[in-house]
């Protein structure tokens, strides 16, 4: 880049830290999120219908399921907050028709509920039952006019809890979606264990609309990978370099992502903040081979961008070829004495 970069002297941020900020606000619409932005507007729409007409039919919802760093959060985060008929929560405004909120650990049914009201600004200073904190929840969703309840790693009403508590959970769920004076539709989005805990109740399984987001395909996503790659970069000042119009460039990124969307941008970002750093007018393919290795500690020989058999590396995995410390060897497993 031509143009000198100067650090602000109280805060130490830089012209490259506010590019890559703008570049973090970007989105990119892909088809996962478009197919979650029909399923959302279905959803709602029948919502608003029934309040129009003063019907109580129980409440839909929709399960957003994918793999850690396929996107799906980002995605929902989106498109509530950019949805133009929605009031989500903020403060000073009583009505919230969309509530979000990550689940706690552990998600038992009563501290699910007890993040409930927190969120809904309604916390409690005293101990209170399940049963009583679920009423208290329901009486809030009715207040703020909530429509809309997402739980974000919904997959933790699985992981670790035993059968009553998961039982009881999707009570709760069904309870939701079914009050007679205040139905509540609920997004869960979650890892595939999600899917587990949803097919465990036919029930609960017929209210959801499922919306997979599967792993990218270079045959399918390669093109608009690509068009997203050029989009970003020009954003942030950069060209396209000769080498990155190679077809089997974007097969080597979809791979060196593990094939997800939200790992894929994070990819991006990471090569274009070291092209930016190291003064370069164009984002080139050297940017994505130390982007790699920065994310994944990984030895030349297992980054992706540096192999022509790349397909056998996991990418997911850190530090590959790393030699362990001699002087800190790994501990023997102790064998069982005969």
């Amino acid at each position: 880049m031509s143009k000198k970069l100067y650090a602000t002297p109280a805060t130490g941020i830089d012209d490259i830290d506010r590019i890559l900020a703008r570049l973090r606000a970007r989105f990119f619409a892909h088809r996962h999120y478009r197919e979650l932005q029909q399923s959302f507007a279905t959803l709602l729409n029948r919502r608003r219908a029934d309040l129009e007409l003063g019907s109580r039919n129980e409440a839909r919802g929709i399960a957003v399921i994918g793999d850690s760093g396929s996107g799906k959060t980002t995605a929902i985060r989106r498109l509530l907050a950019t949805h133009p008929d929605l009031q989500v929560l903020q403060p000073g405004i009583e009505k919230a028709e969309a509530l979000s909120l990550s689940l706690p650990s552990p998600a038992s049914v009563k501290f699910v509920g007890l993040a409930c009201l927190n969120v809904l600004g309604y916390p409690l200073r005293r101990d209170r039952t399940s049963a009583i904190i679920w009423d208290l929840v329901q009486n809030n969703l009715r207040l703020r006019q909530t429509l809309v309840l997402h739980f974000d790693e919904a997959q933790d009403f699985y992981i670790n809890q035993n059968a009553r508590e998961m039982q009881s959970m999707i009570n709760t769920l069904k309870a939701l979606m079914q009050n007679p004076d205040w139905p509540v539709s609920i997004v869960l989005s979650g890892m595939p264990q999600l899917r587990d805990l949803i097919n465990m109740d036919p029930q609960l399984a017929r209210r959801f609309t499922p919306v997979h987001f599967t792993k990218l395909n270079p045959a399918q996503d390669g093109a608009p990978i690509m068009k997203m790659v050029a989009g970003y970069a020009e954003a942030a000042g950069l060209e396209m370099g000769t080498d990155l119009h190679d077809r089997s460039f974007v097969r080597c990124l979809i791979h060196a992502a593990a094939e997800e969307f939200g790992l894929t941008v994070e990819l991006l970002l990471s090569a274009i903040e070291i092209a930016l750093r190291a003064g370069k007018s164009q984002l080139c393919r050297s940017c994505f081979i130390q982007a790699f290795a920065r994310r994944s500690g990984c030895m030349p020989d297992f980054n992706p961008f540096l192999r022509e058999d790349y397909t056998s590396i996991n990418a997911r995995l850190l530090l590959l070829g790393r030699v362990p410390d001699e002087a800190n060897p790994e501990p023997q497993k102790k064998g069982r004495k005969k």
